[in-house]
């Protein structure tokens, strides 16, 4: 099918099918938060694969989590990874804290594979130490990716045999796209829907799988649907 890839003999072992990866969950509105394990319940039910961010605290507790502060989700000027997880505890994204990856984990149990995007602020060298604890004994699939080329080499050096990512916006130059994918070393690629179709992206796709974010609308989903391997979407972009 159309979904699996042609060019590579092996199989995409975080291949989420037709379905694709439900970007922070699929979310909508204020019932169902971005990055909620409501949004995450609801891509479960869906049978899609899961997209989130990770952030660290001050006492190296993994939460999930988009922004570098609480104001947009919570009202709250908070900084994630200035607190320590105690002083985030009464933050709620809906009616609910927020998620510990730990809960996610718990919550998916293997079923769907997860990619997880970690957001690297000024504490790349406590993410490896943080992330073999969050991650050890887990059993279902998933990949670890980031835009930060360090982290994903620093996962390659601790996490040896975890598939990891690198994030890969539009707007990156060819040196530096280079530089970054030399230094990272991915299994896979996530590049921005704008960059999907140009010829560099469908090289590297003869190489990794390629994934691209984020979907947003029916046309973005058909047009894409044949460059790229997994859709990372919301809203419309939905398969």
């Amino acid at each position: 099918s159309r979904w699996m890839r042609s060019s590579r003999s092996a199989a995409d072992p975080l291949d989420p099918g037709p379905r694709g990866f439900a970007h922070r969950g699929l979310h909508s509105g204020a019932a169902f938060p971005e990055n909620s394990l409501l949004a995450f319940a609801a891509a479960l039910e869906a049978g899609a694969g899961i997209e989130c961010d990770l952030r660290l605290t001050a006492d190296d507790q993994i939460l999930i989590f988009h922004d570098p502060d609480a104001r947009r989700m919570c009202g709250s000027p908070l900084v994630i990874g200035e607190q320590r997880h105690e002083g985030l505890k009464r933050l709620r994204v809906g009616e609910h804290p927020i998620p510990t990856l730990e809960s996610l984990l718990q919550l998916v149990g293997g079923r769907v594979p997860l990619l997880l995007e970690v957001k690297v602020d000024g504490d790349l060298w406590r993410w490896a130490p943080a992330l073999k604890r969050g991650l050890a004994g887990y059993q279902g699939p998933f990949g670890i990716m980031s835009f930060d080329p360090r982290l994903v080499r620093l996962v390659k050096t601790n996490m040896p045999g975890v598939r990891r990512g690198l994030v890969m916006p539009d707007r990156w130059s060819w040196w530096r796209r280079r530089l970054a994918l030399a230094l990272a070393a991915p299994d896979f690629i996530a590049v921005e829907t704008g960059a999907a179709v140009r010829p560099w992206v469908q090289r590297e796709r003869r190489r990794r799988p390629v994934y691209s974010w984020t979907v947003k609308t029916t046309d973005q989903r058909k047009r894409l649907a044949d460059q790229v391997d997994a859709l990372i979407w919301e809203g419309d972009g939905r398969p």
